[in-house]
């Protein structure tokens, strides 16, 4: 037996006495209360008991996800078959504990993952992991897992030490192709690919190409006590902060968790929520594409309600369905998709913040008509009772001097997206306090 293999062998020997120990006190329903995912369609390759999260404190949150936004152009063949797939992450809050969610949405055969690894990354922006924190995913107990296409599963919590604002790695090998690979495709993060069956290597070295696309991967949720809910921001490009720079978490939603943490660390009022980002680029509220994303409507349930113990959503959706809308968008449909969203959200106690949308002039796909459109939409928000609290992105980012358009120093350049400040500024508008309380009763 290697010495690796040997260590592993102590750690689950270690584990299982501590499991064992524990029983009378920690009981496995405790693990899967409200807000909890369970497994959608994956059925396990082996059999073995479904293993409860080592002995902890707190709730499950969402310490990062990215929505599946298609299945990766060029894959329909291969897919990722024979080679490991390790994704970087970055966390929001920490934990004791963590699992995670792989996701099979848009391929057309199954996917069979016979090799899955959790660790945290050794420094920022690369493949190694830190020494002690490798560990190995089980689903359902075992080491591998066949996901029907159009799927997903969620992995046996492991015990790890995930601190907050980290890098995550997550790798996954399969042997055989699934069709098209479900991919996040602006990821704005570096993450890795090796030949062969790796997602063992501790020092990175076998990873030697790198991916702009996060894949596979839909979710990271830990157990731990530094959050008591989660917020989700669901939104489009906006959201998914296509225009940030690369490999420095500088998208709104990013800009919102570090508001948060800080908040709590330096005592002032402000909920204990994790942030994860629920932006696809070019995704519209009422159309689905296959290249960006089911509509806001039809993942609503999968991207916002189905994350763990979530308490607030914060939706930024209909600037695509002015933009993308060949004949001129109806302000009336696009309204009407919002308090669909907001009841849908309240059926399920979510408080709903929605976000004004902001001006795009000097876009290529500027018109006055569409402007007006825009104006129509953001009068509804504001003053039509849509939602609980409203973030008014475009008042805090529009130009004084010329509303229809972004701010020059918030503007990345295209007149659409905004600069990493504009991003902050996002951030920095909404009412922290105001993502908590409880939703009011609708008629």
């Amino acid at each position: 037996m290697t010495a690796k293999h040997h260590g592993y062998a102590l750690l689950s020997a270690i584990v299982a006495l501590v499991l064992g120990l524990s029983a009378a006190i920690y009981v496995t329903a405790a693990e899967h209360g409200p807000g909890d995912r369970r497994t959608q369609g994956a059925v396990t390759a082996g059999h073995g008991p479904y293993r409860a999260a080592p002995v902890s404190t707190g709730v499950w949150v969402g310490a990062w996800a990215a929505a599946p936004a298609g299945g990766e152009p060029g894959t329909a063949a291969d897919g990722m078959a024979g080679r490991t797939v390790r994704n970087v992450v970055h966390t929001g809050v920490g934990g004791s504990a963590a699992r995670v969610t792989l996701s099979n949405a848009y391929g057309d055969r199954p996917l069979t993952v016979t090799h899955a690894t959790l660790a945290v990354a050794a420094h920022d922006d690369g493949p190694a992991a830190a020494p002690g924190t490798l560990r190995r995913l089980t689903f359902g107990g075992a080491a591998a897992v066949v996901v029907p296409a159009g799927g997903q599963t969620v992995s046996d919590p492991v015990a790890v030490a995930v601190p907050a604002d980290a890098d995550v790695l997550v790798s996954v090998y399969s042997p055989a192709s699934a069709g098209p690979v479900t991919y996040h495709p602006r990821a704005r993060q570096t993450s890795y690919v090796a030949e062969g069956e790796s997602t063992e290597d501790t020092s990175g070295a076998a990873f030697t190409e790198t991916t702009p696309y996060w894949r596979y991967l839909t979710a990271l949720d830990v157990l731990g006590d530094e959050a008591d809910g989660t917020v989700v921001a669901l939104g489009d490009s906006l959201t998914d902060g296509v225009t940030s720079t690369p490999d420095a978490n500088r998208r709104w939603p990013d800009a919102l968790a570090d508001r948060l943490r800080a908040a709590l660390a330096s005592g002032d009022a402000a909920p204990r929520y994790a942030v994860v980002n629920a932006g696809i680029s070019g995704n519209r509220l009422l159309a689905d594409d296959p290249r960006r994303g089911a509509s806001g409507l039809n993942r609503f349930t999968r991207d916002v309600l189905d994350r763990p113990h979530v308490k607030a959503v914060v939706i930024d959706l209909g600037i695509n369905d002015i933009l993308r809308d060949r004949a001129l968008a109806d302000p009336r449909a696009i309204v009407a998709g919002l308090r669909t969203l907001a009841d849908r959200a309240h059926a399920h106690g979510v408080k709903v913040v929605g976000a004004t949308l902001m001006p795009f002039r000097g876009h290529r796909g500027y018109s006055a008509a569409r402007e007006g459109v825009r104006q129509q939409v953001n009068r509804a928000i504001r003053t039509g009772g849509l939602f609980d609290e409203v973030v008014d992105f475009d008042k805090a980012l529009r130009d004084p001097y010329d509303p229809r358009s972004l701010r020059p120093d918030y503007d990345s350049g295209d007149h659409l997206h905004p600069s990493d400040r504009g991003y902050r500024e996002m951030a920095r508008t909404l009412n922290l306090p105001k993502l908590s309380g409880s939703t009011p009763t609708r008629a």
